[in-house]
């Protein structure tokens, strides 16, 4: 009778563990697939009407600050960063954290107004917010990111709060986002944009901030010279560029007999932002697990942002094509073995 009945009552025990496993895998699953298929969460931009914004924890959207606004309710409270252009401070506006960027010289002024122009016509989910400019003063007030550039990005994924964060999801998610800016740039309200400001891999990170949520928002505008079709193209400033990170076109061209001169150095245009893609691609994508088998399938758009002619590069939408690709097929990977555990 004993061995009956502790048979009896062990048999229920065993399929409710089963029926607990079988719930943890399918909870597992469904938390993975909510978490990795939304690669475009709604921006504050989509949910305010033009020339308003909302930041922080603000409920409603507000009109651009003026100037009345900025000089009486915008409180400086430290440096955070400082270039030739502008000096960024991070403030404080009705309780909320803001970035205040001021001219730093008045030799700036054309570079800080043209900034703040782009800043005008490119809002939108791959730009920082704007909260308000008063060009008579020189400053402009945008969203605050505690983050800061892209340059944080192994530090930051290295914090406890943010470790679970450090894979190859976050990561191929910020490297569509990269792309996905360029895209916007070479095709947006403004004309045909190039990221001149783009001459290495530390300045070029620099453009781009790192949100809370690990979202690529480009940030840094000063230097986007418009294409025009038909025209020389633009030039990255009046100086020879060298090293392996630019563009061939952005090299001087006559060899080192000739003494480089601006005039006579041939302009370009937004296929040199395609050329430096793998190379900003490696950094955002570390050496986590997955991302080697990321570079696989990434090596022949690769190939293709490298080839030396201009016009046989991808567009900037092309490439983002193949990586959007890549990474839904890692994510229904992922999801399958998943589901092969239950």
């Amino acid at each position: 009778m004993g061995g009956t009945f502790g048979t009896r009552c062990g048999l229920p025990a065993v399929l409710l563990c089963l029926a607990a496993l079988l719930c943890a895998n399918l909870l597992l699953y469904f938390y993975l697939d909510a978490l990795y298929q939304d690669n475009n969460p709604p921006s504050a931009h989509t949910q305010c009407p033009l020339r308003h914004f909302k930041v922080g924890t603000m409920t409603t959207c507000t009109p651009w600050l003026q100037c009345p606004a900025i000089r009486a309710e915008v409180r400086r409270v430290k440096l955070i960063g400082q270039g030739a252009v502008k000096k960024v401070y991070l403030s404080e506006w009705r309780g909320q954290k803001v970035a205040l960027s001021v001219l730093s010289s008045e030799q700036y002024t054309d570079d800080f107004l043209h900034g703040l122009s782009m800043l005008r016509g490119l809002q939108s989910a791959h730009v920082v917010t704007l909260v308000g400019a008063c060009e008579e003063d020189g400053v402009f007030v945008t969203e605050y990111h505690p983050l800061g550039s892209a340059l944080t990005l192994d530090a930051t994924l290295a914090q406890d709060r943010y470790r679970w964060r450090n894979s190859w999801h976050t990561r191929l998610q910020l490297a569509i986002d990269y792309v996905a800016i360029l895209a916007y740039l070479h095709s947006s309200p403004v004309g045909i944009r190039v990221m001149c400001d783009s001459n290495d891999l530390h300045k070029t990170l620099s453009q781009f901030l790192l949100a809370s949520d690990m979202r690529l928002l480009a940030n840094d505008l000063d230097a986007l010279p418009e294409v025009e079709r038909g025209r020389r193209g633009v030039k990255c400033g009046h100086h020879e560029l060298t090293g392996d990170f630019v563009a061939p076109e952005q090299l001087w061209p006559y060899g080192e007999d000739v003494q480089f001169s601006d005039e006579a150095m041939p302009g370009y245009d937004e296929k040199t932002d395609i050329w430096k893609i793998p190379d900003v691609t490696r950094f955002l994508l570390g050496s986590v697990l997955g991302s080697d088998v990321i570079h696989f399938h990434l090596f022949q758009i690769y190939t293709e942002c490298r080839r030396k002619e201009p016009h046989m590069r991808p567009t900037a939408l092309e490439v983002l094509s193949v990586y959007r690709s890549v990474y839904d097929s890692m994510t229904e990977t992922q999801s399958q073995r998943v589901r092969d555990m239950l």
